[in-house]
């Protein structure tokens, strides 16, 4: 991230010592070193959330296409079910129409021949 090196380092920490003094420098090398992990914690949450909105486009983006893909099987199976339902009915109505004309021959007075009396 940051392109120091050991001898800017050397110098950086030579002249806190000056500034801070010897007493202090501990505490402040705490507090910079708890103020450092903060910060690499916050920017790894950071990164974290993006990386999860980023799969959230792309599962959002497959889903999109998925649907698009079964908008012509939906239209097909409505167009069978409307074909069965046709078939159905049909089929409904030919077994109506042969009780009936089954109903009417058994009601029909059989006529016996009997040509012998």
């Amino acid at each position: 991230m940051f392109d120091i090196g050991f001898w800017e380092l050397t110098i950086i920490a030579l002249v806190a010592l000056v500034v801070v003094g010897p007493e202090r420098l501990p505490k402040l090398a705490y507090t910079a070193g708890k103020w450092l992990g903060k910060g690499r914690k916050v920017i790894q949450q950071v990164k974290t959330e993006i990386d999860k909105e980023i799969k959230a486009e792309e599962l959002k983006e497959i889903l999109a296409e998925q649907k698009k893909q079964l908008d012509p099987l939906e239209e097909i199976v409505e167009e069978t079910g409307e074909t069965l339902r046709d078939f159905t009915a049909e089929a409904q109505k030919t077994v109506r129409e042969a009780e009936r004309d089954s109903a009417d021959a058994d009601t029909k007075p059989k006529q016996s021949v009997d040509s012998t009396k």
